[in-house]
């Protein structure tokens, strides 16, 4: 009796199915089966994978998916009623069911999404045909009424789902895990079976293949949860049959069910969804009239040619109508004409579009059509590597814009094509190596300090990448001894090898966006990530569906050369980007003094010392220095560096080599040079050599050597004459081959390189020659990464710039170029948004400068963006500084200047005196002589702390320049010389997880958290000069230093490096000191004000509660003088203490008790 699973959940149900699709076919293979289902929970993002695999093991696949169903409309979305869907097993039959099926999936999440992805039976009705339908698990809409007691009612719905579908395509599902209600509910069905007519179908609902996989599910499903496995309140799957079940046991299980088994191998040979792969489905391009689409592309490429070339040039010319046959005989002439029509938009409107990337800036009809901007005859690059003729496969066109604008771009392409025929595309995060371990370490509930341990001993860095626990176990002593040695540690990492590289969530690929001829939802069902559409299927997928998909990206440092153009061209009207000379002596002397900082792609520390190595002295050095400076060419720097110093170094294994190495200095660095080889000295087409090339990269063994024979003597079949037919003797050319190979899977693609150094050229070109305009630009694009910015600050110092501080009279949104340097934007200010800043610019252009502050708050006070926090944050971040006040002085009276204001706008009529008892003036406004107090100015510390507060860095200096003797008098490392260590190439070399370190600096922030069991955790941040660290500070730390942890506090720190996967280098704190020369603890620099003058009001629910335990905890970390009173909402007691009054405190509370129990009352 044969009998086919049509109930399993593979990986793609996220955290809850474990059937890997690389193992199911085989598992369903190995036990006589011959066919077998996908049913995901609410998606299909499997189902091509699924596919693919089951055809390679011959097995029948069966797409479907187990949707929810909602209780009333899709529409509906009400806690009270409709936090609970229903689950319904859907089956394509054929491309019809499969578009139906797609199409609901896609509505699901559109429309319906509520808790859960939810169709209802209206669309169900409307889009039934070719679907096969089962009444699902427990979770269905028949088991429920059957086990709520309303029989009748699960009969109706039965009857009702059989109509929709048809009355062959429904079927009672049933189920046997062991459950009792799936005993009762079987029963129920077998009744209404007898009574209807609706036929019965078993399954097993697998949601892991193999029996013994239980307990790694268990644990799959407590990463999902958060629980551990020892919670009992939590979800479980009980007993542990959700497995492939044998057809023996399936028979065992029903064989008092007529035709329940025999009907599963029924449904899924009726079940014949067969995909289309490598038939394009382009969009349709709107063509002008009388144009066909190849007659288009020529004309638009005749035109570009002629701005590029002129006339003349027949060799350039014969390889335009080359490509432009090539691609008319490919089918993708519409492409370009796609590409070029967004690209031309994108230049028309003024967005930054990048000189090209990739293989693309190859082709001569892109360079023509202006969608990339390097010559490719200039450089000696090939289509072919592009789009090859002996290898038909869909072009790939990357496109680089600014990164602020990227949007615009698919905003135009959505309008143009239609908002259903444009959907962004899934990718999914997964569990890595270290990740895996560290999920199932916190399900076990092992402690952080065990599991951290375990992940640290898996190999990090670039040349480990995607190393898998197995390849982990093999390079680590220490961790294979561990395994070895340790029960919970092998079951800790045999859990997580079960687990590893599972899908552990969908998001939304950054750059890639597919346009399709038809809505997308006709081609692949669609899903919500938060805001976005996305296509279910990943990248790789959709490019085999034949599906158009090109990658818009947002290039940081094409709107940091576009916002410096527009600097420079205030000062010089006719600046020309594209015009500037690309061999300056000037820029090059720059770089080979490895003035790199801010260079686009020079400006690691690993790039400056190639930098002052090389000398690079032309664009192809810059090329050559971006192809080698990676993993695996790196080590071929020091012999090209020399040889391109001593060309007595530079040799050639034949002669004929020395035109294609002669730029690379004798070695092979590119692609393209690998593809000449071949094509010059065997007599391959480029097409056949980019073949041979792509087969060494990938290391395809029976195909190298094949290659190697025809590279040697010739291939008549392909028409290669090989190496000894054209003169070179045999053991050279035995010897170039193995050159090749060892080069060939590190070669770079030049096409790629060149386009990168271009723009590489013109940012150093801009540092070079209009330096303020391109650190005022870098500077602006860096304003969310206060390192960045603090980086480049120093490099403004290092170049003799100065940075101003914001002006209500001189700063616009970003930072703009004075005569005397920088004037730092407004927008970097805290609560300042730019309509603000556009209405502030505005009234300055129109009625002058501000006279004072009275002045600036009158003609402002209308603005809808302006409030007291936008004035205060104005004030402390120096804003207010050139018109002749104290910050002290502001901070008194502007909340009585705004309130006067405000007064004065509902009462104020003509002749009545204004808000100073003056007459009113021809402005209007607020008389300039309104009382200040006479108090003292901010010492100039407490003036940086308020900076830092409101813009998050230091504009007038740094607390720690006062520091920094003692720092280094208490060994101190300088914190970016070890996040530089970390973030190099080759890894760490200085310093090493674990590692002992002591470093300096001002605590800018301070988040606790209350463990487990009921300790205080502290998350501090420490900043000196250039860089900045967190440290995990535990209550051992906290109950000894925690008083000096306040922000704004001047310390030492001193502690073991902690490198957690990817992350930033943490410190775990083993002690926390003040840092001063007198050796006194520092009073933090707001404490002295704030003490004497508040009170501040907490209100808890009880002293048992846990707010109050942990807020007790927080206050010991701030110690003032402040009065703190504590009501208890339970007994109403109040309770006294003192503390410091702190942004950091006061916002600790804030979340903990709510905003409406913390209040701050000043005593004036």
């Amino acid at each position: 009796m044969a009998f086919a699973h049509l109930h399993v959940h593979t990986e793609y149900s996220l955290l809850d199915g474990a059937c890997r699709i690389r193992d199911l076919p085989k598992l369903v293979k190995g036990m006589g089966q011959t066919a077998c289902a996908i049913t995901d929970h609410g998606a299909m993002y499997g189902a091509i994978d699924f596919y693919r695999a089951c055809k390679a093991e011959g097995i029948h696949p069966v797409i479907g998916c187990e949707v929810y169903v909602a209780r009333r409309t899709r529409f509906d979305k009400q806690h009270e009623f409709d936090t609970e869907s229903r689950h319904l097993v859907l089956l394509c039959k054929n491309e019809t069911g499969y578009r139906n099926l797609s199409y609901m999936v896609s509505q699901a999440y559109i429309e319906g999404f509520y808790i859960k992805p939810r169709i209802d039976l209206d669309l169900l009705r409307a889009h039934s045909e070719g679907l096969i339908g089962l009444s699902a698990c427990l979770a269905g809409e028949i088991p429920r009424r059957i086990m709520n007691g309303d029989y009748e009612g699960a009969k109706a719905h039965a009857l009702e789902l059989q109509s929709i579908l048809g009355e062959d395509n429904f079927y009672l599902e049933l189920q046997d895990h062991g459950i009792a209600d799936q005993t009762t509910v079987n029963r129920a069905l077998l009744r209404m079976h007898n009574e209807t007519g609706i036929p019965l179908v078993c399954t097993n609902d697998a949601h892991y293949l193999r029996k013994e996989d239980a307990e790694s599910h268990d644990v799959l499903l407590c990463i999902q949860t958060g629980k551990t496995v020892d919670d009992e309140n939590r979800m479980r799957y009980e007993p542990r049959n959700f497995y492939l079940r044998s057809t023996e046991e399936m028979e065992a299980l029903f064989s008092g069910y007529p035709d329940a088994v025999e009907n599963t191998q029924r449904i899924a040979d009726r079940c014949q969804l067969e995909f289309t792969f490598g038939k394009y489905h382009l969009p349709e391009f709107k063509l002008p009239p009388g144009y066909d689409s190849p007659t288009y592309l020529r004309k638009l490429c005749d035109e570009g040619f002629v701005r590029c070339y002129g006339q003349e040039k027949p060799e350039y010319r014969k390889q335009l109508e080359y490509e432009l046959a090539m691609i008319e005989k490919m089918g993708f002439t519409d492409y370009f004409l796609i590409v070029s029509d967004f690209v031309n938009y994108a230049r028309q409107t003024g967005i930054p579009v990048g000189p090209g990337r990739g293989s693309a800036a190859g082709s001569m009809v892109a360079y023509c059509l202006h969608i990339t901007d390097i010559d490719p005859m200039q450089y000696q690059l090939y289509f072919e590597r592009f789009l090859n003729p002996e290898r038909v496969s869909m072009p790939d066109i990357d496109m680089d814009f600014g990164d602020t604008r990227r949007g615009e771009v698919v905003d135009y392409v959505r309008r143009k094509y239609g908002d259903d025929h444009v959907a962004q595309i899934v990718t999914f995060g997964t569990m890595a190596a270290r990740g895996a371990i560290r999920d199932v370490g916190r399900a076990l509930n092992m402690t952080y300090a065990e599991v951290d341990v375990v992940a640290k001993l898996v190999p990090s860095g670039p040349g480990a990448l995607h190393i898998t626990l197995d390849d982990a176990l093999k390079l680590s002593k220490q961790l294979s001894d561990l395994y070895e040695s340790d029960p919970r540690v092998k079951k800790l990492i045999d859990t997580a090898k079960a687990l590893e590289g599972m899908p552990r969530h969908a998001s939304t690929h950054a750059a890639g966006v597919v346009i399709t001829r038809l809505p997308v939802y006709e081609y692949v069902p669609l899903a919500r990530n938060d805001e976005s559409i996305v296509c279910q299927y990943n990248m790789i997928t959709l490019e085999e569906l034949g599906l158009l998909k090109m990658d818009f990206l947002g290039l940081r440092n094409l709107t940091v050369l576009d916002d410096a153009v527009k600097m420079v061209r205030r000062h010089t009207p006719d600046f020309d980007l594209e015009k500037i000379p690309m061999d300056d002596p000037e820029v090059f002397r720059m770089l080979t003094e490895g003035r790199t900082s801010g260079v686009f792609q020079m400006e690691s520390t690993g790039m400056t010392g190639v930098c002052l190595g090389l000398k690079p002295q032309s664009i192809e050095d810059i090329t050559a220095i971006i192809a080698l400076y990676r993993p695996g060419p790196m080590e071929s720097i020091p012999r090209f560096i020399a040889c391109k110093h001593d060309p007595k170094l530079v040799s050639y294994k034949h002669p004929s080599l020395e035109p294609i190495l002669r730029g690379t200095y004798g070695c092979i660095v590119y692609q393209e040079q690998v593809i000449k080889i071949f094509q010059e000295l065997a007599g391959y087409s480029l097409g056949q050599a980019d073949m041979v090339r792509r087969a060494m990269s990938k290391k395809k063994a029976k195909d190298v050597e094949r290659e190697r024979e025809a590279f040697l003597h010739g291939d008549e079949s392909r028409n290669i004459r090989g190496c000894v037919a054209n003169g070179i003797p045999e053991k050279t050319a035995q010897a170039i081959y193995d050159e090749i190979y060892d080069f060939a899977n590190y070669a770079f693609n030049k096409a790629h390189a060149v386009s990168y150094a271009v723009v590489a050229y013109q940012t150093a070109y801009f540092k070079c020659h209009y330096t303020k305009e391109y650190m005022a630009a870098l500077l602006t694009s860096v304003l969310d990464n206060s390192d960045k910015v603090s980086e480049y600050i120093a490099e403004c110092r290092n170049c003799d710039i100065k940075l101003l501080p914001p002006d209500v009279n001189r700063s616009h949104d970003g930072f703009t170029v004075e005569e005397d340097g920088i004037r730092f934007g407004l927008v970097a200010i805290k609560n300042i948004g730019r309509g603000f800043i556009r209405a502030l610019v505005r009234e300055r252009e129109a009625n002058g400068l501000f006279r004072s502050f009275p002045d600036f708050c009158e003609r402002m006070f209308d603005c809808g963006d302006m409030n007291k926090r936008a004035v205060e944050n104005l004030i402390k971040a120096g804003a207010f500084d050139g018109l002749g006040a104290y910050r002290s002085q502001l901070v008194q009276v502007y909340e009585k200047v705004l309130d006067a204001i405000a007064n004065s706008r509902k009462v104020n009529v003509e002749g009545q005196l204004d808000m100073f008892g003056m007459a009113s003036g021809g402005s209007g406004g607020p008389s300039s002589d309104i009382h200040l107090p006479n108090i003292p100015e901010y010492s100039a510390t407490e003036r940086m702390f308020m900076e830092k507060e409101t813009t998050g860095l230091y504009l007038s200096g740094h607390p720690m320049n006062d520091y920094r003797a003692a720092a280094q008098a208490a060994g101190a490392t300088p914190i970016h010389e070890i996040l530089a260590d970390f973030n190099g190439e080759d890894g760490p070399v200085r310093f090493a997880d674990g590692q002992n370190v002591t470093v300096a600096g001002i605590v800018i922030s301070n988040k606790t958290r209350t463990t487990k069991n009921n300790t205080l955790m502290a998350y501090v941040v420490v900043e000196d000069e250039a860089a900045s660290i967190e440290l995990l500070c535990f209550s051992r730390t906290i109950d000894q230093c925690g008083a000096y942890m306040a922000v704004n506090t001047p310390v030492v720190v001193k502690g073991r490096l902690s490198v957690r996967d990817e992350k930033p280098p943490q410190i775990m704190c083993d002690a926390v000191y003040p840092l001063n020369t007198d050796g006194t603890a520092p009073l933090p620099a707001n404490a002295r004000a704030q003490d004497k003058n508040s009170t501040i009001f907490l209100r808890f629910s009880s002293m048992d509660s846990v707010a109050f335990r942990h807020i007790r905890l927080v206050m010991t970390m701030f110690e003032g003088e402040t009065p703190v009173k504590i009501r208890l909402a339970d007994t109403g007691k109040l309770l006294a203490g003192k503390c410091l009054n702190h942004p950091a405190f006061l916002e600790e509370c804030r979340q903990w008790l709510g905003q409406e129990n913390v209040v701050v009352r000043r005593r004036d």
